[in-house]
């Protein structure tokens, strides 16, 4: 059985999500990743929310992250209703109550990760609760600390040469920073400093001549490309993926990605988190250790 998946976008089948969405109107999603692929940490997929459409409040005995791809959609929790638009992200702890809702003239999209996955055999462990109470909606604001479990992400928030404290909109700190190496630019998401404690969500962004060699991790990685195509490899296979395209690496699966030479972007998520150590295997560090033991020998 293959240790990955590459779902293309040509494929995609949007249906109805089932009991993870309860009492759910104008709601489909495309399962790209799950339990049926052999994930044991990953539920991956895009939703889709027509105008009028809403999702009844719920909860989940899994983590839930998402990051909205286009349109407006309004996502209640007992802290505040939140009008989120294309570019906020954000993470729903288990056991939090929610519900979705359309405004505006047009629908939603986004992606999201269920960690762990949602089991049909067990109601896609969700479960109809109360309805929240109707507020007053707020829009994503990074600088204010009550937004702890959102944020919004934007082309300028990949960009290195726009990183300096006055063209931020928050202090400059490891929740603002911008990773970069060997024509790779990473900023994270969702991720622990936001709430989360089983899954991690990111933007990938990867320079013409940007590569990561061959390597594996102990975690379960989903890549959902935005922008742009990157050659990925998985287990050996090579696939151009382009925007849409959505590939899962299991654990212990060795992939490794390089630009076409144009930049290309992706949403990758994690699940577990990342270790404190040896979160990456380099095969060509092992290869390394081979040829100085021949050496020696």
């Amino acid at each position: 059985m293959a240790r990955y998946v590459v779902r293309r976008a040509a494929d995609a089948v949007y249906s109805d999500p089932g009991p993870v969405a309860p009492s759910a109107e104008g709601v489909t999603r495309w399962r790209a990743v799950g339990e049926e692929d052999g994930a044991a940490h990953t539920d991956f997929g895009i939703t889709r929310l027509a105008r009028g459409g809403r999702i009844a409040t719920h909860v989940h005995s899994f983590e839930e992250s998402f990051h909205v791809l286009s349109g407006e959609v309004l996502l209640a929790t007992p802290e505040a209703t939140v009008h989120l638009m294309a570019g906020d992200y954000g993470v729903i702890p288990i056991g939090v109550p929610h519900r979705w809702g359309s405004v505006g003239a047009q629908g939603a999209e986004w992606a999201d990760l269920f960690t762990p996955p949602a089991r049909s055999r067990h109601g896609g462990d969700t479960y109809r609760v109360p309805e929240l109470a109707a507020r007053d909606a707020v829009r994503v604001d990074p600088r204010d600390p009550r937004m702890r479990s959102f944020g919004s992400i934007s082309a300028a928030h990949m960009d290195k040469d726009a990183q300096s404290q006055e063209l931020l909109a928050v202090s400059a700190s490891m929740r603002t920073a911008l990773l970069v190496y060997s024509g790779i630019s990473l900023k994270m998401m969702v991720d622990s400093d936001l709430g989360a404690t089983l899954g991690t969500l990111f933007m990938v962004q990867y320079e013409p001549d940007g590569k990561a060699g061959p390597h594996d991790h102990p975690l379960e990685e989903a890549y959902l490309i935005t922008e742009g195509e990157v050659r990925a490899t998985f287990d050996g296979d090579e696939y151009l993926l382009r925007a849409g395209d959505i590939a899962w690496a299991g654990v212990g699966t060795v992939h490794s990605f390089a630009a076409t030479g144009a930049p290309v972007r992706w949403l990758e998520t994690q699940a577990p988190q990342m270790p404190a150590r040896h979160a990456y295997r380099f095969a060509r560090d092992w290869e390394y250790l081979t040829e100085r033991l021949e050496e020696e020998q």
